[in-house]
């Protein structure tokens, strides 16, 4: 019986058979452009559109809680169609992950839809940190403790800190920082419109350029003196042209070396401080007024939490997964503030996947050929006999 696998993050699904060597990633949305009044794109349709500026955004998640159905069954539907993946619901297991602390009324909604309205064979829901910490545990090259896992990850809503002890999450002791690469981008959007070009509406590209251009700084405030001067002893500095959808169909950063004035009709942003203090707001949410610990000091409450005999373990074997891990510098910052707040007699280790955004899904297929993957499943037999209950008996949620 074939496998599907759904990552179903708010940003992306990444989804795919356990046949399949990668997954699709498919944005978790749907998109209206501006200039194509007749149709919505669904998902990954988006790539069809030619010109990508002031997008209009229909997200089924809100704050990282899956609250709007009539998207998410759009997306869902173009995901299993013959465009995506094919798949022919009587044969096929699957298995979703949520959020962790996700209202039971929305994981009900969950089990309604895959064997209601799919009608799927059987089900297994999780959260994605579980099936980090279940490939972490198994892969070969990841020589880490078998006692205890600290996964950390960051994704478009939220970043969860999420410790493990014999592969079980310690439900007491996850912490969840409510800020992740959305928060980023949109006050990327605030900054660059406050101090350059009104794109409070480009929401697409201003995103692509948090990505080609920000890094994670590991010493802000000699970055912050180095932003101040001019060129060329500024080496911070760079100028992002901004895509027109005729000649350039994605913006791209321009080196150092070029002068700074637009060529022709180029449209650029000088993009300065901004490349280091917008992720600054993943380990100080408080800059902006959002009243929370950072990424490096949940980490270290989160120790605070757990078995005093388990904090060397979870310290030496963090695991950093989700869309923020691939910032230029973020492994090295979280190393660097750990390292400084714990212990001198305790190790540090931190690893990061080849490919962080992956990397659950790619769990969730190791998984679901775990022998003992079955036993975990609900069957549509079992759902139609004892309704939800045999799902909650069933996951650990």
């Amino acid at each position: 019986m074939a496998t599907l696998v759904l990552d179903n993050g708010a940003g992306s699904a990444k989804i795919g058979f356990t046949t399949d060597s990668e997954p699709k990633i498919i944005p978790n949305c749907v998109t209206k452009a501006k200039n194509v009044r007749t149709r919505i794109f669904i998902g990954d349709q988006i790539d069809e559109c030619k010109d990508l500026s002031s997008l209009y955004y229909l997200l089924p998640f809100q704050k990282g809680f899956l609250v709007n159905w009539e998207i998410e069954k759009q997306v869902w539907d173009h995901m299993f169609s013959k465009d995506v993946c094919q798949v022919d619901f009587n044969e096929t297991t699957v298995v979703v992950t949520e959020p962790f602390f996700n209202f039971p009324s929305v994981g009900e909604a969950i089990n309604e839809v895959i064997f209601e309205e799919y009608q799927f064979q059987a089900l297994h829901r999780t959260q994605a940190p579980c099936l980090t910490c279940y490939k972490h545990q198994t892969d070969k090259e990841t020589s880490g403790s078998l006692f205890g896992t600290l996964v950390i990850d960051s994704g478009y809503s939220f970043s969860h800190i999420v410790p493990f002890y014999k592969n079980k999450p310690i439900k007491e002791a996850i912490i969840r920082v409510n800020v992740g690469g959305k928060i980023l981008t949109n006050h990327l959007k605030e900054v660059i419109s406050y101090r350059q070009l009104m794109v409070m509406d480009e929401t697409y590209v201003i995103n692509q350029m948090k990505e080609d251009v920000c890094y994670v700084s590991t010493q802000f405030d000699i970055d912050m003196k180095i932003a101040k001067l001019k060129w060329p002893e500024n080496t911070i500095g760079r100028d992002y042209i901004l895509p027109d959808y005729t000649h350039i169909k994605r913006g791209y950063v321009r080196s150092p070396e070029e002068t700074a004035k637009a060529k022709g009709d180029e449209q650029m942003i000088r993009m300065n401080n901004e490349r280091f203090a917008i992720p600054e707001l993943l380990f100080r949410p408080s800059d902006v007024g959002i009243q929370e610990m950072g990424i490096s000091e949940s980490i270290m409450h989160c120790l605070t939490l757990v078995e005093k005999e388990l904090r060397p373990h979870l310290l030496n074997n963090i695991v950093l997964t989700g869309g923020n891990a691939l910032l230029p510098g973020f492994q090295d910052r979280i190393f660097q503030d750990v390292r400084s707040l714990a212990g001198d007699d305790m190790d540090v280790g931190i690893s990061t996947p080849k490919n962080p955004i992956t990397y659950p899904w790619q769990a969730g297929c190791d998984f679901a050929l775990d022998p003992s993957f079955p036993s975990l499943c609900v069957s549509r037999h079992e759902y139609e006999e004892h309704g939800h209950v045999a799902c909650t008996n069933k996951f650990n949620l």
